[in-house]
């Protein structure tokens, strides 16, 4: 014969997930990684989240409606998104790299599916939403650039895998841009329905003037 093909060939699939672990790899810790590289990667891995409903919170009880109807938009976005997230994971087990043994694994973590990457969904369908919002763009812009070290970080202490970010951006980018289109639907009950709970929680604090009515 002029040439020769192996007996099966290499499926995309399998190609891509070699890429992942490739990936994976280079930006996993090592063993014994510094104290100051294994404190701020913990840090921007598992505290940095909490900025988002804090900052979703202060928009909420310090904004006017222009701003509170942006925060509802944001949060419509990133609840679609880890919705989104939990079908994909019912319809298809990514096993995390400590799963299947691979890399150094530094902070502890459930054994489920990692893709996509539910903090990073969270992070990226709140900034981007903001991002496609005219008033709050320059925040959407920061928050999302801020995504990149907590992609890294999650990464490096074992958790996550490459791929599992880019996925994280995709439905996020598709939950910004679907929630926002759909706003008309949706937002004003929702923004009467919160509006309404706010007063009745926060009636003593409208009244002394620290939050807004």
């Amino acid at each position: 014969m002029a040439g020769s093909f192996p007996s099966e060939a290499i499926r995309p699939g399998d190609l891509m997930e070699s890429l992942n672990h490739t990936f994976f790899l280079w930006l996993n810790a090592p063993e014994h990684p510094s104290a100051l590289a294994l404190t701020l990667a913990t840090f921007l891995a598992e505290q940095l989240i909490w900025a988002v409903p804090l900052l979703i919170g202060i928009g909420w009880l310090r904004g006017g409606e222009p701003t509170r109807k942006t925060m509802l938009v944001a949060s419509a976005s990133g609840l679609l998104g880890l919705l989104i997230n939990q079908i994909i994971g019912l319809a298809w087990l990514h096993p995390r790299p400590f799963m299947i043994g691979l890399g150094h694994t530094l902070i502890p973590h459930v054994a489920d599916s990692s893709f996509p990457s539910d903090h990073l969904t969270l992070w990226w369908a709140v900034a981007f939403s903001l991002a496609l919002q005219r008033g709050p763009r320059i925040a959407g812009v920061t928050l999302a650039l801020l995504g990149v070290p907590i992609a890294w970080a999650r990464i490096y202490l074992g958790v996550h895998f490459p791929f599992d970010m880019l996925g994280a951006i995709a439905v996020a980018a598709i939950c910004a841009w679907l929630t926002l289109r759909e706003a008309h639907w949706y937002l004003l009950p929702s923004y009467q329905l919160a509006t309404g709970i706010h007063r009745r929680l926060f009636s003593g604090l409208i009244a002394l003037g620290w939050v807004r009515e």
